[in-house]
């Protein structure tokens, strides 16, 4: 699978991105760990997310949130990078894009959460290892288009018998893999 670099703005700053087309009007933003501890849209589980959507026939789109790799800004402790993910959903739209997902990664998969809740035109999102013993969920958050979360049976950040309750609350009809 081959990515072509992208620019996208998220207001005054700058987000590097990787893009690759798909099949059809569909498309997935991909959303990384924590930057303060590491994570970028390089991670390994980012890129299987990636590849997985792409097989599916999805046209993807992860990028560095602000402050990480060569994107502008710094870390936003979570409010700046909802913004981010804003932009990205829009990079899509822009392309022509009608179907979007949104599918995140630990740090990713709790900014996407916050991110949603502004309305954003997201048909359907899946998390993975949503660290819910790391960082709190706010407690009135519902997720209508939450179809998928993933989480290790010996995850530390989001242990499953964490994850499973709160999935009741974001939406019950969500799946979870462990």
């Amino acid at each position: 699978m081959r990515e072509e670099k992208i620019r996208l703005l998220s207001g005054e700053l700058e987000l590097e991105g990787l893009y690759h087309g798909g099949d059809a009007d569909k498309g997935v933003v991909v959303t990384h760990p924590h930057p303060l501890y590491g994570g970028d849209m390089f991670s390994p589980v980012v890129e299987a997310i990636v590849s997985a959507y792409h097989s599916c026939g999805f046209a993807t789109l992860r990028f560095n949130f602000r402050g990480t790799g060569n994107s502008t800004g710094v870390h936003g402790r979570g409010v700046g990078e909802r913004a981010d993910v804003a932009a990205a959903i829009d990079c899509l739209v822009r392309k022509g894009l009608q179907r979007i997902h949104l599918s995140g990664y630990s740090f990713g998969a709790w900014v996407n959460a916050m991110a949603v809740q502004d309305r954003l035109p997201v048909q359907q999102m899946t998390m993975v290892a949503p660290p819910v013993a790391f960082i709190e969920f706010a407690d009135g958050i519902r997720l209508p288009t939450l179809t998928g979360v993933v989480a290790g049976s010996h995850d530390e950040f989001a242990p499953p018998a964490l994850v499973q309750p709160l999935m009741g609350r974001w939406n019950p009809a969500t799946r979870l893999e462990v």
